[in-house]
């Protein structure tokens, strides 16, 4: 939407004294606002996040605008993903063939030490024996029977496994012959896992288990395999019989893999690193310098040129940059020449026409004052030369004037001054034509001085040109100057009730010899250049001109300048639309009548019909209490001719909304009809 009739942002409250049509709703967003700053909630949580927020902002800055950052990181990151897959990969491996080996040997083994223990139990009984078949012979024999046979089982391993003997579930395990049997101080009960132990007391082959073997000594448990049977002794009791492997050897492999791997990943990673670091330098720097090149010819240092070496991609880069660049001054250049010959020919042309314009002033003076002598057709003649030779001797002041701005000549004068006086001198000045046109104009906010450093001359005529535009176009209604003053800014805006402006215009009416309807003759109004001009003096302060009007509504213009010489504005003590507007009176009662539903008790804000409002000469002008909120950032820029930047109209709604409120404001009602024709308006 145009600047000129646009309506606030959705959400957020756009009149003063009432609140808009969606009061009461409150946005709970809490997902995408939790790392924003203004988040919702109590202060703890607002205070965690923004320490969260603190040392991670920098290193998020530095990611998003280093691309060889990114570029080694990522490397760096998925080839260590890589590394790991791998070595995992490796790992697994070579532990899978390490165990199925160690597997095989041990069953291997054990097999063999099984049938041993197999073959001595049914060996027939040493000599000397009973004849009487007591078997006392062989009673004694079995009670170190399990001792021997693990010890003649343990014989070949020498560490490399154990052997333990355990007595059946099934069978009593009290008496000394019969308890657990074990070779080197290894823990035979602790050892063997309960699991196991019932596996080989219910089945009758050989069962096998990993488990961590432990000693009696205090040594370190290791981790081993356990491979175990059941079989008979000499007495023919049942036991069971156990090999225990170590996997000691195993681990040292392992763990010796893992730390070739783990090197050789760390050396792959960091050289893989400096590899894309190599790579992306080539390509990045470049465009780095691109960058900086661009940056110079933007300003304004147009003999910048890339360097160029070799004859690859970027190379050809290169030198289409440098040809861009060099096809860009050659036109700048080109531009810059014809600007300044257009300056110095209108220069040189006002300059020249003030001689035969003098001339022919002082005829058209002598002329006019002996048209009393003339016929009526002669001396209206002689009226028209010399309202005509008013009109051009201002053209050519006005031609000067942005001559000047053109070329950068002109020069602030600034000092510190009240604006009320300025204001006055500028009424003073316009009373005359207000007087011929049946209009009053009112002073509102000029009970506190108005201070700032400016250029009296040239802000006086700002105001004079906008005080004389809005009595001209204003109808024979009321115009109302306000001033304000807030922070480091004051402001005087000019309100008039007339034809208004259409949406678009507020942007355009800015434009040198810009006029509503084109169509029509230039007869009345200025040269065409006043609000030009006075946006150039606006700008030269370093301060705002902006436009705000509906069709039927009339309009306001508002000057905006810094209380200080070379002090950014962020705000401006008055809104740029005017609190009697329709959208503003709209909205009031959008949200009288929200508030009522929702059971407030608002006062209600008279409205008088539109034929009472027509039939009145003066609106009526109910008061606004003041305000005293604090001023927001406006960020609008100054619109209008010599290339300056148009905000639109949504900014201004947005800015209206957080801007400081003047200390004194008249709220009047527009009594214009909604289908009242619009009249070109020669600004």
């Amino acid at each position: 939407m145009s600047r000129g009739g646009a309506a606030p942002k959705p959400g957020k409250p756009g009149v003063r004294g009432g609140r808009a049509a969606g009061v009461g709703r409150k946005t709970t967003a809490w997902g995408g606002r939790i790392l924003q700053e203004g988040t919702p909630g109590s202060p703890v949580l607002r205070l965690f996040v923004r320490w969260v927020r603190r040392p991670l902002l920098p290193a998020v800055r530095l990611w998003r605008r280093n691309i060889q950052l990114r570029v080694v990181a990522s490397t760096l990151l998925m080839s260590l993903g890589v590394v790991l897959l791998l070595g995992f990969v490796v790992i697994g491996q070579v532990r899978n063939g390490l165990l199925v080996t160690k597997e095989k040997a041990s069953e291997s083994q054990s097999a063999g030490g099984f049938a041993v223990a197999k073959d001595k139990a049914s060996a027939p009984a040493a000599p000397g024996g009973q004849d009487d078949g007591s078997s006392d012979g062989r009673a004694g024999s079995s009670v170190t029977w399990r001792s021997e046979l693990v010890t003649q089982l343990a014989s070949g391993g020498q560490g490399a496994f154990y052997v333990v003997a355990l007595s059946a579930d099934s069978e009593d395990s009290g008496s000394s012959n019969r308890g657990p049997r074990a070779s080197g101080g290894v823990d035979p009960v602790a050892s063997v896992p309960q699991s196991l132990r019932d596996n080989v007391d219910q089945g009758t082959g050989a069962y096998k288990t990993y488990a961590s073997i432990k000693y009696l000594d205090g040594q370190e448990p290791k981790p081993g395999l356990v491979i175990g049977t059941k079989l008979k002794d000499v007495d023919g009791q049942a036991y069971q019989l156990y090999y225990l492997f170590p996997l000691a050897q195993e681990e040292k492999t392992l763990s010796l893999v893992k730390g070739t791997l783990a090197t050789a990943g760390l050396f792959l990673v960091v050289l893989l690193g400096a590899i894309a670091w190599l790579v992306v330098r080539q390509v990045v720097t470049p465009v780095r310098m691109a960058a900086q090149i661009a940056e110079r010819l933007s300003a304004a240092k147009l003999q910048e040129r890339m360097k160029v070496t070799g004859e690859d991609d970027i190379a050809r880069l290169g030198e289409a940059f440098n040809k861009m660049a060099q096809n860009l001054q050659i036109k700048i250049q080109q531009l810059e020449e014809l600007s300044r010959m257009q300056r110095r020919f209108v220069s040189d042309v006002s300059h020249e026409l003030r001689t035969p314009l003098t001339t022919v002033r002082m005829a058209a003076d002598v002329i006019h004052e002996a048209r009393v002598d003339f016929d009526p057709v002669t001396a209206r003649s002689a009226e028209l030369l010399a309202g005509q030779l008013d009109r051009f001797e201002s053209l050519l002041a006005d031609l000067l004037e942005i001559s000047r701005f053109d070329a950068g000549a002109a020069a602030l004068e600034a000092e510190p001054i009240d604006l009320r006086d300025v204001v006055r001198r500028v009424i003073e000045g316009a009373e005359p034509l207000a007087e011929r046109k049946g209009t009053r104009i009112r002073v509102v906010g000029d009970d506190q001085p108005v201070v700032a450093e400016a250029d009296a001359r040239r802000v006086e005529r700002v105001l004079r040109n906008l005080v004389v535009n809005a009595v001209e176009h204003g109808e024979g209604r009321d115009v109302v100057v306000r001033m304000g003053v807030a922070g480091g800014a004051v402001a005087v805006a000019v309100r008039d009730y007339g034809v208004g402006l259409k949406p678009g215009e507020a942007t355009r009416v800015f434009n040198r010899f810009w006029r509503a309807d084109p169509a029509r003759a230039r007869t009345t109004g200025g040269t065409g250049l006043g609000l030009s001009i006075a946006v150039e003096d606006a700008r030269l302060h370093g301060g705002w001109l902006q436009a705000w009007g509906e069709p039927g509504g009339g309009s306001q213009f508002r000057l905006t300048l810094p209380r200080t010489a070379d002090e950014p504005l962020r705000g401006s003590p008055i809104p740029l639309e005017p609190e009697d507007s329709r959208a503003a009176r709209e909205r009031a009662r959008q949200g009288a009548a929200a508030e009522q539903g929702n059971g407030l008790r608002l006062a209600s804000v008279p409205v008088q019909p539109a034929a009472t409002r027509s039939s009145l000469p003066v609106p009526p002008r109910p008061p606004v209490p003041p305000r005293t909120s604090g001023p927001a950032a406006d960020p609008t820029a100054l619109p209008g001719g010599g290339g300056a930047r148009v905000v639109p109209r949504v900014s201004d709604a947005r800015v209206e909304g957080e801007s400081v409120p003047s200390q004194a404001a008249d709220t009047a009602a527009a009594p214009a009809a909604a289908d009242q024709e619009e009249s070109a308006r020669g600004r």
